[in-house]
């Protein structure tokens, strides 16, 4: 049996609704126990729409967890302005983010599946990160880590992550690549139990730079990093994006990297807009998220799919039950 703690995400959004219909299924399925980091107001009236199939407590502090319950851990009240951002939104999503990092740091929780955030509303609140990744990665102390996208039909990662256009190319090296590199093997082989990972990597430029044509990048960062990587995976590239996907080639690799967010994840969500999942590499921290966001339009309307959020969890579940044994092999 493992802990695994749920975030409220964005208040004004979804979060709160697909976190009870998750826990509505995992509940009678599942084995582990779990912890909902959310205000006390706005699970109370997220549960007149959504009733609740589970026994709850709601807690102030993660003492005393030995029953079968699930704990509501509430960090106060915080007032909804359904469908947009706020201050409010953002301070409460904060908050439940940093306090399901310390539940996972002080191992109280196994993992950790937040539901979506707004960097709109973060940004209203004074908060100046990006996203969950930069967020968990900075209070983990890793500077290493890598956006990772799975699923059944295609894994992804970015090289880059929330960068413009205009800035994604300048930061791509050959050094950037490698060690993206090692973290993507590393999470594959252990995280994921994949051995000899077969790993895509695309050009940055049209026709993959069409032998420096189009652009120098492929032949003095991406080509040689390939070359030079030394691991247990089997690495090829750089492939024209367009041909690459086009043809269906993404089906003969375990993972494809991209080199900034939109070209790998438009194909992604293309191909699994319901169930992806987004998830945190190279940490010591397991942190997954469903692939899409807030979902503003239909906040508060009760038809939000939490099939996202549920494949989150599995996925969360299967990370730290593959790294348990991988550490217990290791000893």
């Amino acid at each position: 049996m493992y802990k695994f703690a749920f975030t409220s995400g964005d208040i004004n959004g979804i979060g709160p609704e697909i976190v009870i219909k998750s826990l509505n299924k995992l509940y009678k399925n599942s084995r582990n126990k779990f912890i909902f980091i959310c205000p006390r107001n706005v699970f109370e009236s997220a549960i007149k729409k959504n009733k609740p199939s589970f026994n709850f407590k709601i807690i102030k502090e993660t003492n005393r967890l030995s029953d079968d319950d699930i704990f509501i851990l509430n960090i106060g009240n915080f007032s909804q302005e359904i469908g947009k951002p706020t201050e409010h939104s953002g301070r409460a999503s904060f908050l439940a983010v940093q306090t399901a990092y310390e539940l996972a740091k002080n191992k109280t929780v196994d993992g950790i599946i937040t539901a979506p955030i707004s960097k709109t509303a973060l940004k209203m609140s004074g908060v100046n990160f990006p996203g969950h990744t930069e967020m968990l990665a900075q209070w983990c102390g890793q500077k290493n880590f890598v956006m990772m996208f799975l699923s059944k039909k295609m894994n992804a990662a970015l090289l880059t992550i929330h960068e413009p256009v205009a800035l994604a190319a300048k930061h791509i090296s050959k050094e950037l690549i490698l060690k993206k590199m090692m973290v993507i093997e590393d999470a594959l082989i252990k995280d994921l139990k994949i051995r000899s990972p077969k790993i895509a990597v695309l050009g940055l430029n049209p026709h993959a730079g069409e032998a420096g044509l189009i652009g120098n990048e492929e032949l003095e960062a991406i080509k040689p990093a390939i070359e030079e990587f030394k691991g247990d995976s089997i690495i090829s590239g750089p492939y024209s994006p367009d041909a690459f996907f086009g043809s269906g080639m993404y089906k003969n690799f375990d993972l494809i990297i991209g080199m900034y967010h939109d070209q790998a994840l438009i194909p992604f969500k293309m191909l699994n807009f319901n169930t992806g999942v987004n998830y945190t590499a190279g940490l010591p921290v397991v942190r997954t998220s469903p692939d899409h966001g807030t979902a503003y339009d239909i906040a508060g309307k009760n038809t939000a799919d939490p099939s996202s959020i549920i494949q989150a969890f599995y996925y969360a579940e299967k990370i730290v039950r593959n790294r348990k044994r991988y550490a217990g092999k290791k000893k």
